[in-house]
């Protein structure tokens, strides 16, 4: 049975929420999946060659990745080259349907032109709005971008632009990346 590990970083959960769309589809289509977070990985290691592949995923805040994505990209590189298939980034700029466009999302190619792995295979997630849940400084920071980008500035809005049927779509074809074993 061919196997896919989902690796990812999550601040808030919701990139924790694609990645078990991502998990639950693919074991539906008979694929043996798991998930782990980057700091569960790094705590406790990753058996590479109990995967055939590899997907990594990550949010993005203030306009950048986690430097704990960077550091990963970086410790794990020759790794990520034998069996990452594809990246998927999970912003909200994304909910513009133009920036999910990989050349046209900066924040993509930010991720490509400073990390140490180049992935080739990408996709753009729209990511969520959830005021609610953010610190204080974090609320008024991104509700500042939003107003700049013509986005939801109600600090009560939780608005989810993640399409899962996309989602479902990109699973699909993560599955027909997979080498045969």
């Amino acid at each position: 049975m061919k196997s896919i590990l989902v690796l990812y970083y999550s601040r808030g959960g919701h990139t924790a929420r694609i990645s078990r769309c991502i998990v639950r589809r693919i074991q539906q289509q008979g694929y043996r999946c798991e998930m782990m977070g980057l700091l569960e990985a790094e705590k406790e290691g990753i058996d590479w060659q109990e995967w055939d592949a590899v997907v990594l995923g990550a949010c993005v805040l203030y306009g950048t990745y986690d430097k704990s994505v960077f550091a990963f990209c970086s410790k794990y590189q020759q790794q990520l080259d034998q069996k990452a298939i594809s990246f998927f980034s999970v912003n909200v700029v994304a909910r513009k349907p133009e920036k999910r466009i990989p050349e046209n999302n900066r924040y993509l190619q930010k991720f490509i032109e400073l990390s140490a792995w180049k992935p080739n295979d990408v996709k753009i997630i729209a990511g969520k709005v959830d005021y609610p849940s953010w610190r204080w400084l974090d609320k008024q920071m991104i509700r500042l971008i939003m107003k700049i980008t013509d986005g939801p500035t109600d600090t009560k809005a939780v608005i989810d632009y993640t399409d899962y049927q996309e989602v479902d779509g990109y699973a699909d074809h993560l599955a027909t990346l997979v080498p045969a074993n």
